[in-house]
């Protein structure tokens, strides 16, 4: 973790009380666009749906660790930096268990043009930029397009840096 710079005024939940949370990365390149990655149609929670990189924070693992580890298993890249922190949302998608999300613009390292999904998990990669946003609303219910708010988000943020 030594090696990723967190911008002033970040803060990370303390995940040790015990709640359920998960780490969000909003990838961002050179050119401002966001990594969007599409869901296996296999998923029990939002099955081939565009989403971002992220995952459960493991049970010792502070929110950080969580989101460095999510981001190598699903690309391959390692977390440089953390930009912002762009927003923190509870969900329950039916289970009974609240999530605790908390999503953050990042930059990685590694080539960004062969990320190493994982194929039981995603099957397709996508650089969004403004013009592109519209196209993360397939397969979902008109009502959920949390997507492509916090994917807006993201491309807001990066132009501001």
């Amino acid at each position: 973790m030594d090696r990723i710079t967190v911008a002033p005024g970040i803060t990370f939940p303390d995940t040790s009380d015990g709640r359920t949370y998960v780490a969000g990365a909003v990838i961002t390149d050179p050119q401002g666009r966001v990594f969007t990655q599409r869901r296996s149609p296999h998923r029990r929670i939002f099955p081939h749906c565009w989403d971002i990189v992220g995952g459960h924070v493991e049970h010792g693992e502070s929110m950080l660790q969580g989101l460095a580890r999510e981001v190598t298993e699903e690309t391959g890249w390692r977390v440089s930096e953390v930009l912002a922190e762009l927003f923190s949302i509870e969900w329950d998608p039916g289970d009974g268990i609240t999530r605790h999300e908390s999503d953050y613009l990042v930059r990685v390292e590694g080539d960004l043009q062969a990320p190493q999904l994982e194929p039981d998990k995603h099957t397709e990669y996508m650089w969004v930029d403004d013009s592109l946003v519209h196209r993360l609303r397939d397969e979902r219910d008109p009502g959920d397009y949390f997507i492509t708010d916090i994917v807006q988000r993201g491309l807001d943020a990066a132009r501001g840096l």
